[in-house]
């Protein structure tokens, strides 16, 4: 397939996005709509994140080149996704251009190929660097919603600038190593035989310096390794389930979490998700992992679906958030989000919570995690169940900020006293 029509896909799934759509679905679709070859599907995902990653500096040129809206929307996603192209990635120059005039001359009768060809030169003349007048409008020069900004600044005025810079950074893999296989030294030699670079990271995690498809991971397939962020390595870690403990994982997909449980401990385990579609994913993820697990697909906050009232020793509360901390890897999260959102799934994280606390046995412990950075979702959420719940006693929180090593996340530690 041409590069004129990979990026025509591309602007469809920006457009997509624009409209509302998950990145992801939308990518799922898609990749079920041909036979992609892996460079060609390897570049229609760099193609989408990065036009979402930096389209608020990639809206700002589009405006200061051309005022007003083309009449065919496509057009425009066409130049936002081949001024990626030109202004973040290493692909030549000259043939983004000339793909990308021959796919327009596809769109509203070609009416706009000089136009397509004009912009996407321009840039190139000015060394595709984003001018200073573009750069004076805050979406454009941090690439997140002026509400976010400004909000970043009022909730973390020492570093917002450090989230903001680390949230335009390409996620790194982090890998779990399996601690009833080797630890994570033992496979940093595994991987040097496959001449894969990588450095250790924690007891059970290695950090590799490029990313590959998981295909290309030794023993992996055997379940000795897993994919899972830094951050996110921490939610089983403070949980610290303990051989012959009930567990429960209320939100479980897609497993990453589940899996790190079991394979730290002997554990009764009960994983939960809504969807069902998703819960298969934590099937395959402990399948994988060659681990026993109980999954039920269930509303967490519904009890008459699934509680057999015997309480649990350890529960995991992972409950939905609006996901502030991982736009890294989800880049159109932060412009799919509205401002009251986060308060908007706080109430939603109440009563799952009051849920799930009535099924944490006296001595237990529940662990509130999120991949959110809004004190909506966290902080507050964590003081107003402590004042509804005279039984709670926090043992530890935590704010994990983004930063180039990981995602953002929450994690606060109740003991049921």
């Amino acid at each position: 397939m041409s590069l004129g029509k990979i990026q025509l896909q591309a602007a469809q799934v920006y457009l997509k996005v624009a409209a509302g759509a998950n990145l992801n679905d939308v990518l799922t679709q898609v990749r079920a709509q041909y036979e992609w070859t892996p460079q060609e599907w390897g570049t229609i995902q760099d193609l989408s994140y990065g036009s979402q990653r930096y389209r608020g500096s990639l809206n700002g040129y589009l405006r200061l080149r051309v005022p007003k809206p083309l009449p065919e929307p496509k057009l425009e996603a066409l130049l936002i996704v081949a001024m990626y192209q030109l202004m973040y990635t290493q692909n030549a120059q000259h043939a983004v251009v000339n793909e990308a005039v021959q796919a327009a001359s596809k769109l509203a009768n070609g009416k706009f190929k000089s136009l397509i060809n004009a912009v996407l030169r321009q840039v190139i003349r000015e060394e595709c660097k984003l001018p200073k007048v573009v750069l004076q409008d805050p979406e454009a020069k941090y690439n997140f919603p002026l509400w976010w900004i400004e909000r970043l600044k009022s909730d973390y005025p020492k570093h917002w600038h450090n989230i903001v810079a680390a949230s335009q950074l390409p996620p790194p893999l982090t890998l779990r190593v399996n601690r009833r296989h080797m630890t994570a030294e033992a496979y940093l030699a595994v991987l040097a035989e496959h001449d894969i670079a990588a450095s250790v990271v924690g007891e059970q995690a290695v950090r590799l310096k490029q990313a590959t498809s998981v295909v290309n991971l030794p023993q992996f397939s055997e379940g000795v390794v897993s994919v899972q962020d830094w951050g996110a390595q921490q939610a089983a870690l403070l949980l610290n389930p303990q051989t012959g403990e009930r567990i429960l994982d209320a939100c479980a997909a897609p497993g990453g979490k589940t899996g790190h449980i079991l394979e730290l401990a002997d554990v009764d385990l009960l994983a939960l998700d809504v969807d069902a579609k998703r819960l298969q994913r934590v099937a395959e993820n402990i399948e994988r992992l060659r681990l026993p697990a109980h999954l039920q697909a269930a509303d967490a906050a519904k009890l008459d679906g699934w509680y057999d009232g015997t309480q649990f020793d350890a529960v995991l509360a992972d409950v939905p958030c609006t996901a502030s901390g991982v736009v890294k890897r989800h880049p159109d999260i932060k412009w799919l989000r509205r401002k009251n959102d986060a308060n908007t799934v706080a109430l939603q994280q109440h009563k799952m919570l009051d849920v799930l606390w009535s099924t944490v046995k006296v001595g237990g412990r529940m662990l509130l995690a999120t991949c959110s950075i809004f004190p909506e979702e966290n902080h507050q959420q964590l003081q107003a169940m402590l004042s509804r719940h005279a039984d709670a006693r926090l043992r530890l929180e935590e704010q994990l900020l983004p930063n180039d090593a990981q995602d953002g996340f929450y994690y606060a530690l109740i003991d049921k006293v």
